[in-house]
Order: structure tokens, then sequence, then C-alpha cells
């Protein structure tokens, strides 16, 4: 464990050397805020229902543009030779690197927390869904990071892992708008793999488990592939 938090520390800072991490909040803070509070008026309803709705489309581009460089820049400078050099698992560089990601999504959502501040102030605000829109957040977030992790992992170009990354994570958060394309007994199942469908659940203040079941599971697959690949990288 001690491994996994200094590897997970390490991707941290580096996040932050480098511009890319105060440019992607940035854009993230812009885009959310100017779409919430532009149409916020305009309701004249005292909750987050619009931020949460844009949500899933935001993070489908955002957590690609964090976690495309986490293998990919390692593979093409030759630095993840060095890394297996060292006293540590493949399980140990997957699970410090997946942490990185989702505490860097959870940095970027940490702002956003001014939102709801905002709008307690200005009416009487629920705060049972925005507590639960914020552990969808999350959950979306870890699942998206996992998903990000293995296409980083397939390339040493950090440019086609975004491109794979963003691919999945989009196909993820449409897939319950596009059940028109599919037959009709196969309706439940498709409607079953949208990440859009088990966040708004989640962001409705109702905690299912079949709903955290369906992130945990992506998340294991996302950090399961990762971990085949990068095997047969090694």
């Amino acid at each position: 464990m001690r491994q996994v938090i200094h590897i997970a520390s390490k991707e941290i800072k580096d996040y932050f050397v480098s511009p890319i991490a105060y440019i992607v909040i940035s854009i993230f803070l812009m885009v959310t805020g100017w779409f919430f509070f532009t149409t916020f008026f305009l309701f004249n309803q005292a909750d987050l229902r619009n931020f949460f709705n844009l949500l899933p489309i935001t993070l489908s581009f955002v957590v690609p543009a964090v976690t495309m460089r986490l293998f990919s820049e390692e593979l093409n400078v030759g630095s993840y030779e060095i890394l297996l050099t060292l006293p540590v698992t493949f399980n140990d560089i997957i699970f410090g690197k997946f942490i990185a990601g989702v505490l860097f999504v959870a940095g970027a959502l940490l702002p956003t927390l001014s939102y709801p501040i905002c709008v307690s102030l200005l009416g009487q605000l629920d705060w049972g869904p925005v507590i639960g829109g914020y552990l969808g957040a999350v959950l979306l977030g870890a699942a998206f990071t996992a998903v990000g992790l293995f296409a980083s992992s397939l390339t040493r170009n950090q440019i086609v892992a975004f491109i794979v990354g963003l691919g999945i994570c989009f196909t993820l958060t449409l897939l319950d708008t596009m059940l028109f394309f599919f037959p009709r007994s196969l309706l439940g199942v498709i409607s079953y793999l949208g990440a859009d469908y088990h966040f708004n659940n989640i962001a409705k203040g109702i905690i299912d488990s079949r709903d955290i079941l369906y992130f945990l599971s992506v998340v294991f697959l996302g950090l399961y592939g990762s971990h085949l690949v990068m095997q047969e990288k090694s």
C-alpha cells in the first residue's frame, strides 16, 4: 500500500507541475459554471439539476484529457521500463495511477461546491439530490478514470489515448439516448450499460446498490484491462 500511495503522490505532483492540470480545471469550471448559471435564473428553481445533467458529458471530455498521459507518456519516453525495475508490482502501478486520476477529478469537482452554496442563499435547496449528485459524480469520474487508464495503456501517443478514452466514455454516456437503434428485446440490457442512466439515478438522491455495482464493475474492467495490456508489453 505504501508503494501505491507513493506512485499516486508522484502522479499528482506531475499533474500540477505541468500547465495541463490548470488548463483542464479552468475549462471545466468555466463550461459548467456558464451553462449552469445562464439557465438557472430562467427556471427560477433552487436546484442543481442542470449542472448534474451536463456533468456526464463534460466528464467524458475532461477525464480522458487527464488520464491520457498516465501510461502513454511513460511508454513514449521509456520511463516505464525503469519503473518496473523498482520493487513495485503491476497492481501497485495501476492502482497508484488510478487513485491519482480519481483524486484529480475530485479536486476539479471541489470548487463546484460553491454552486450549491450560492443556490442555497437564493432559495430553499434540497441537499439530498446534491449529495447524491456529487457521490454519483465521484463514481462516474472513477469509472471514466479506469477507462482512460486503459486507453492510455494501449498506445504511446497521448492524442490517440485521448481519442480512444473519449470514444468509450462518450459512448457509455450517450448509450441510453440511442436505444432506438437497438431491438426492443435488448433495450433493458443496453439501457443498463449506459453510465448516464446510473448517474441520474444517484443524482436524484436514490442510492441503489445496482448503480454502485455498475460503476465498480466499469472500474474493475478498466483496471483489469490495463493490467493485461501492460503485462503483455513488459
